[in-house]
């Protein structure tokens, strides 16, 4: 569908603005025309039929299918594509091709085709640049189209701006308007500026609008070029591994110009080889079987030229080719040395190893591609005389890739076949005697201490099963132990809460206490003042009572007096001593009186001045009641 699509999109508005190649190909136009028709037709027929994913089942069901195609949106715009516009011929005239518009309403089925192709194709930023391109074509080739329409309008030759003169014979042929339209649109898009200035309203319009676009144009093409770089240099990553901070720290440390130079020859040989040190890596991203499938299909076969390996059961073999990790030795360099101790086996992928002597020079003989060596050091035989050490010197003739097995990646999946690990074991024994390198009498003492080696493997197992059992308990202790210091600090936080309460219910204790002692002596106060206003007033009571008492005295005094004297006047005197005694008997009895008379009237004054008293004092206390109320009120309110 790419190649109708891109027909319709430029070749309908070309003949629409460029009138003189539309009528000059005309049969070519319709031809091509309904031959895109077709294609149009077949697509939807083809769509019809097309299955889909449901919920990751693949659906056939042509019922299904067509149910959902004829009511999606996607069915829509292919029927209004397929709508025949062309009729409209016969009203506009055969030299009319934007009849056909609708034709580019296809546009979403171009930009799945190329999506598509994006994803299957094995140079993915080429072909992104590609499509950065056709797009950056199509619209240059529109605005050149649209250029040539408004000179058109406005007029060949009338400016500067605008299209030559068609008159003059070298701009009127129809290449020359087509590549210098498209020339002149190019200038505008890529910014460049080399354009005649406009003159007139529409042709300021124009440029305002190109202007804008190829502001977008630009950054689309800067952002998409940044990001295939940027893919560039992820791809590079993979085969130059830090070659730049290795640079840096060679340089740093001084390091030899010959080292320094074999440096630089391992990586120029992996980029040149392109040898991927970081296989691992780049398949991080795949799900684990996807991952075991490709070790499978690519390492599985050089595995299995093993001898150790061969007769092996498939499960055990793919947890192992997982485990292979790819190395590269330059020429001249020593896979292993004579006497060192074997952590790992080697397998030969492409390139030559040579078994030497100590001086290095002499060759006893030479591994190629699907040769193996070190499998007995990784496998642990007990009576091994050479002790699990290197029993030969092997250097690399030149480039040599080799696949490393490390022994302790072997024991990690031999302890999940235990089956395999005594196969395994009983073929290392093979080749030791057949290599003459194996102490039988040293096998057979080692039964002890395969006896020993098992319990001590039980110890181990029961000592990491209490650890597991003690780290258990030491996070329930640590638990419960924050639980405990959370609960602690909660009652303190508590404790301190109900205190801070307490000490306010005491300030408002003491404030009330406070407030009573006061009120109390006002009241005392007021009590004492009324008392003494009171005493005050019986005290003058008093006082007028004895000054009318004396009053009184005196003139019965004087009444008595008048009397004796007349008495005495009438009465003849007996002598002075009976004289005597009748004046002390007048005056006693004047006095016995005086005092009755006294105390009558002091009883009558203290019997009002204590009503009065009581009266007052039942007052007092009746406004101190009310008056503790209120305060008991207040203080239960602030309590609350």
């Amino acid at each position: 569908m790419i190649v109708p699509i891109l027909y319709n999109w430029v070749i309908i508005i070309l003949r629409t603005c460029f009138k003189a190649i539309a009528v000059s190909y005309l049969p070519v136009w319709l031809t091509l025309d309904y031959m895109s028709d077709l294609m149009y037709y077949a697509d939807t027929i083809l769509t019809l039929h097309t299955g889909y994913l449901d919920q990751g089942i693949l659906i056939k069901n042509l019922t299904r299918l067509r149910k959902r195609y004829l009511t999606s949106k996607r069915f829509l715009i292919d029927l209004l594509s397929l709508l025949p516009t062309d009729f409209l011929y016969f009203v506009f005239g055969i030299e009319t091709p934007m009849v056909r518009v609708n034709r580019l309403l296809r546009i979403p089925r171009l930009n799945e085709a190329l999506d598509r192709m994006e994803t299957r194709t094995s140079y993915p930023n080429t072909f992104r640049i590609t499509k950065l391109m056709m797009y950056i074509f199509v619209l240059i080739h529109w605005n050149a189209c649209l250029y040539f329409s408004l000179s058109d309008y406005i007029g060949f030759g009338m400016d500067r701006w605008v299209y030559p003169n068609i008159s003059n014979p070298t701009f009127a042929t129809m290449q020359r308007q087509y590549v210098y339209c498209f020339w002149f649109s190019t200038n505008i898009f890529t910014t460049i500026g080399d354009t005649p200035l406009p003159e007139r309203e529409e042709e300021f319009l124009f440029m305002i609008a190109d202007l804008l676009i190829a502001v977008l144009v630009f950054a689309s093409i800067v952002g998409n070029v940044g990001s295939v770089i940027t893919s560039l240099r992820d791809r590079d990553n993979v085969f130059f591994p830090n070659h730049e901070l290795v640079k840096a720290y060679l340089r740093s440390h001084h390091v030899s110009k010959e080292l320094r130079q074999r440096i630089d020859n391992w990586y120029q040989h992996l980029y040149i080889n392109k040898k991927m040190m970081r296989e691992n890596e780049i398949l991080l991203q795949l799900p684990l079987h996807m991952r075991t499938e490709i070790g499978v299909s690519v390492h599985l076969p050089t595995l299995s030229k093993v001898t150790i390996f061969q007769n092996c059961e498939k499960s055990l073999l793919e947890e192992l080719v997982l485990k292979l990790t790819p190395q590269v030795f330059s020429p001249g360099e020593y896979v292993c040395r004579k006497g060192d101790v074997g952590h790992e086996m080697y397998i030969i992928k492409e390139g030559k190893l040579a078994v030497v002597a100590d001086d290095g020079v002499t060759e006893f003989a030479v591994l190629s591609a699907g040769n193996f060596f070190g499998e007995i050091s990784i496998l642990n035989i007990r009576g091994n005389k050479s002790g699990n050490r290197r029993t030969a010197n092997i250097r690399s003739i030149g480039y040599s890739d080799v696949f490393s097995l490390s022994k302790e990646d072997l024991t990690d999946v031999l302890s999940q076949f235990p089956a395999a690990k005594r196969h395994l074991e009983e073929k290392g024994r093979q080749i030791l005697v057949k290599m003459g390198m194996l102490d039988e009498s040293a096998e057979e003492g080692d039964g002890d201490a395969d006896q020993i080696e098992t319990k001590l493997t039980k110890l181990e197992d029961h000592l990491e099963l209490m650890q597991t059992k003690l780290a258990r308990l030491m996070v329930e202790l640590e638990s419960s132990n924050s639980k405990m210091q959370a609960r602690v600090e909660r009652l303190e936080w508590e404790l301190a809460s109900q205190e801070a309460d307490m000490l306010v219910y005491g300030e408002i204790e003491e404030m009330t206490k406070k407030r009573g002692e006061g009120v109390g002596e006002e009241v005392k106060w007021e009590r004492e003042e009324a008392e003494g206003e009171e005493g005050d007033s019986c005290e003058k009571a008093k006082i007028q009572d004895q000054e009318e008492d004396v009053e009184d005295v005196s003139k019965e005094g004087d009444g008595e007096s008048t009397k004796s004297t007349k008495e005495e006047v009438e009465r003849p005197p007996e002598g002075d001593q009976s004289g005597l005694k009748a004046t002390d008997y007048w005056e006693e009895k004047k006095e016995a009186e005086k005092a009755e008379d006294g105390h009558g009237k002091g009883d009558g004054a203290e019997g009002e001045c204590g009503s009065k008293k009581e009266e007052k004092s039942i007052e007092r206390e009746f406004e101190e009641k009310t008056e503790y109320n209120e305060e008991d009120l207040k203080e239960k309110e602030m309590k609350k």
